[in-house]
């Protein structure tokens, strides 16, 4: 499963977000294995600043907890 958003072709710089390798939820059952998600964006430099945005801790988050992901950047070839 993969949910994709802001796929437009005309971004070309993302960052995928998926879940790191054991974590429970990937179950088959629950979200499987192959799930992700990808956003997308016009410049590098706004991807980059999102992408550190997400490294940082969530408000919601109790102290001590971090959201089980493993985010990458990632970039479409002019191909796609």
């Amino acid at each position: 499963m993969n949910t994709t958003n802001q796929n437009h072709p005309t971004k070309k710089y993302g960052i995928r977000g998926r879940l790191p390798e054991g974590d429970p939820m990937a179950l088959p059952h629950l979200l499987g294995e192959d799930w992700h998600w990808e956003h997308w964006y016009a410049t590098k430099a706004e991807r980059d600043a999102v992408f550190e945005e997400m490294q940082a801790h969530f408000d919601y988050y109790r102290s001590g907890d971090w959201p089980s992901q493993v985010l990458e950047k990632v970039e479409r070839n002019n191909n796609s």
